[in-house]
């Protein structure tokens, strides 16, 4: 495992993304449990992802446009849904108003950071495109260095998305104690994933 590898990597779990959107989301409205519990949703999510690019399969997707197209499209329509539940205050990102606020199970949570990351197709690609640049092809255990590899980035993944959700979860309390600041978030964020699904939607192979 070189620098390399590591830098790029912390460099792309770092950007802003819909994993990242939605753990800050989940850190802001549901507090530091929750957005624990949606950070290993989203890299739980990646574990798909890895699996087909090692097995191969992102070849088929990339030449197959009916397949792309399909689990973009889904991506989407999840995108928007999120959008949605954000920006009528219900559902899984649902800002609690109160403390003593019902809590929602982590299984949900982490559910809904699987299905994010799980429906965008360009992950797979991308791992397709990322992964052998540090592999020797000619290796006998090239296999198992991409798995290497792959449980490294997912561990950065984890860890990163974990201190996203733990800074915004510190700020929670600031927020759901000023409506508008509230009413301003919640409305940044609904229009962030709608931003996502339309640029997901735009995304070609």
């Amino acid at each position: 495992m070189t620098p390399e590898f590591l830098i790029t990597t912390l460099i792309v779990v770092a950007l802003p993304g819909t994993g990242v959107l939605y753990t800050l989301a989940a850190g802001l409205t549901r507090g530091a449990r929750a957005s624990v519990a949606a950070a290993a949703g989203c890299t739980l999510g990646i574990v798909p992802h890895v699996a087909a690019s090692v097995l191969g399969l992102a070849a088929l997707m990339h030449t197959s446009a009916l397949a792309f197209q399909t689990l973009k499209y889904l991506g989407v329509i999840y995108l928007f849904y999120m959008a949605w539940q954000m920006w009528r205050d219900t559902g899984g990102l649902a800002i609690a108003a109160q403390q003593t606020a019902a809590p929602l199970r982590p299984m949900r949570i982490a559910g809904a950071g699987i299905l994010i990351n799980l429906l965008n197709p360009k992950l797979t690609l991308f791992f397709l495109a990322f992964m052998p640049q540090f592999v020797d092809p000619g290796a006998a255990d090239a296999t198992a260095q991409m798995l290497t590899l792959a449980g490294v980035f997912m561990a950065l993944t984890f860890i990163v998305f974990v201190l996203y959700g733990l800074l915004a979860a510190q700020a929670r309390d600031h927020v759901i104690a000023r409506p508008k600041v509230l009413r301003a978030v919640r409305c940044s964020f609904a229009s962030a994933f709608a931003l996502m699904g339309l640029r997901l939607a735009l995304a070609e192979r």
